[in-house]
């Protein structure tokens, strides 16, 4: 890091508090908060609501009457291209800002260093790394979009105390409780998409949308079908926004039946008589899906974890028990001996109403 003093975590706190008023609606752009600070005053703050809109230098450089010899700091280097809105690092240097403080650099390859190097070369002090590892916690999804080409996969489940997701019969409704629904709903609400299996699908006829006060950009809906069995008919057709059906099926007529009822149809290879998650995966990055949210039974997340795709696991654990006759979390046939068993890092737990919220990372 950079040299830096107290003042510049203290004001770089404030700036990440900002971003997060972002963390429902920025998607496919970062969430990124700005503060400008001058004679240890704030004079102006801002942060970016949605993609097309003003940058978070932009808001407040507009918030402030007059930025010359301040300090900005900002939770993502500033970006030095020509994207929907002109360069937030011309801006700065116009303004008459006399430092720039930056929690961490901007990974996307059009940036990577150039914004800040832009200012520096404008006679403007640059420092980088300020609680960057809480800037980074920020935006999982853009950074990881950026630099591995994939989304960041978050995988939800809900399950009983002894680790049943729904009953021998299937009836899953409510394993958990009102609060630990609601918290899902802010799970899908900071996901760019939420991915599903046609046999959810059929079972729940989900709506996979994101229900809470706060002003939302709704996630993109997206079911995995590979022979292409969904009906016309399902909710998902009738709401508002983009709902995609990813198939390996060839046939036009079902194609052109599901394109009239609303869906989005695009198809993708075949692996072992699936459809392949590792090409779903840079086909989602490409749809610029930042936070993937799965929602799923026991067969699409055992694939997940089969092939390490998921990047965080959220178990949502009641006080209840199903019996030994219900329904697993994972369809997991090759594991035959403790050698083969998945080993997870318990990074957080917490109580959500009477449930516990039990997150792991690979």
């Amino acid at each position: 890091m950079d040299s830096a003093d107290s003042r510049d975590f203290h004001y770089m706190a404030s700036a990440l508090r900002l971003a997060r008023n972002g963390l429902y609606t920025t998607h496919p752009n970062p969430r990124v908060g700005c503060v400008l600070v001058r004679d240890d005053e704030v004079i102006g703050e801002g942060w970016h609501v949605r993609a097309g809109g003003d940058h978070a230098e932009i808001a407040a450089l507009k918030s402030a009457d007059n930025a010359s010899g301040a300090t900005a700091y900002v939770t993502l280097e500033p970006c030095s291209h020509h994207g929907k809105t002109p360069p937030c690092a011309d801006a700065l240097i116009e303004a008459g800002i006399r430092r720039v403080v930056a929690a961490m650099p901007d990974p996307n390859p059009l940036v990577a260093g150039r914004g800040l190097a832009k200012l520096r070369e404008a006679g403007i002090e640059a420092v980088c790394g300020v609680l960057e590892e809480d800037a980074r916690r920020l935006n999982p999804g853009f950074i990881q979009r950026m630099t591995t080409g994939r989304p960041f996969v978050r995988s939800k489940l809900a399950m009983s105390l002894d680790g049943r997701t729904a009953l021998e019969s299937g009836e899953s409704r409510w394993i958990t409780s009102r609060e630990a629904r609601q918290d899902v709903h802010r799970l899908r609400a900071q996901s760019s998409a939420i991915l599903t299996g046609i046999g959810t699908v059929l079972a729940d006829d989900p709506a996979l949308t994101a229900r809470i006060g706060d002003d939302v950009l709704q996630p993109v809906r997206i079911v995995l079908d590979t022979h292409l069995r969904m009906p016309p008919h399902m909710q998902l057709a009738k709401l508002p926004g983009r709902s995609l059906i990813l198939t390996a099926s060839g046939d036009r007529r079902r194609m052109a039946d599901l394109q009239k009822a609303g869906f989005e149809i695009h198809r993708i290879v075949e692996k072992n008589g699936r459809i392949d998650l590792n090409v779903v995966m840079t086909f989602m990055a490409d749809q610029q899906v930042n936070e993937l949210l799965v929602e799923a039974g026991p067969v699409l997340n055992g694939a997940l974890l089969a092939e390490n795709l998921a990047d965080e696991w959220i178990v949502y654990m009641a006080p209840c028990v199903l019996g030994d006759r219900g329904r697993g979390l994972f369809t997991l046939p090759g594991i035959r001996t403790m050698a083969d068993k998945k080993l997870l890092k318990l990074a957080d737990a917490r109580q959500i109403g009477p449930d516990l919220r039990l997150t792991y990372k690979m």
